[in-house]
């Protein structure tokens, strides 16, 4: 399980930043579903990077933004946040069962999982551990649908109740944004949009 993902995007959601989110033309795509067996001959994947850039959350009831950096070594990362509506520098660091989060607005926070993390910040439980995979442009799951551009890069994946999409730069073959959707009641959403601005 891939820790700060649910972590960084509680932090957002818990101090009410502002999306910078844009609408984006799709035009009709090839939909590929992976099988479980197909997953099973795939080869691990590595989820070794380093990215900068900006990210918001907006949610029926919040809604900010902050600039990262994210360092990600398969299971072990540190974030750093800033720019959070004036919160100062927020840090979130983890290891498997070990996650921790540190803030002038939330002082230090321990927990043994991402999930108990993010609840106690936040109180929101979402699946967005995936996101570790859809930065690197792929799917997270065995059961996802996926979109694919004439150079047979991922525009969308759906999965576990979420609606990705994928911008790219020319012909970059990672993405540089990320619009993650989740449909909720009454015609609302939650809505994450991620933009990448070094690797």
């Amino acid at each position: 399980m891939h820790p700060f993902t649910k972590i960084v995007l509680g932090v957002f959601t818990s101090s009410s930043l502002l999306l910078t989110g844009c609408q984006q033309y799709h035009k009709p795509q090839q939909i590929v579903t992976t099988t479980p067996e197909q997953s099973a001959t795939q080869p691990v994947q590595e989820t070794n990077f380093a990215l900068q850039g900006k990210i918001g959350v907006r949610t029926p009831k919040q809604s900010g933004s902050a600039f990262f950096t994210w360092q990600q070594q398969q299971d072990n990362f540190d974030i750093e946040l800033s720019g959070a509506l004036g919160i100062g520098k927020t840090h979130i660091e983890g290891t498997q069962g070990q996650v921790t989060l540190n803030s002038a607005k939330t002082g230090l926070i321990h927990a043994t999982t991402p999930e108990e993390l993010l609840e106690k910040a936040t109180g929101w439980q979402a699946p967005i551990t995936h996101l570790v995979h859809w930065v690197l442009a792929q799917p997270a799951t065995p059961h996802a649908q996926i979109e694919k551009d004439a150079q047979q890069r991922p525009t969308q994946f759906i999965e576990d109740g979420w609606t990705v999409h994928l911008n790219y730069n020319n012909d970059a073959s990672l993405p540089n944004k990320l619009i993650l959707q989740q449909q909720l009641a009454e015609g609302q959403e939650n809505r994450i949009t991620m933009v990448i601005q070094n690797r």
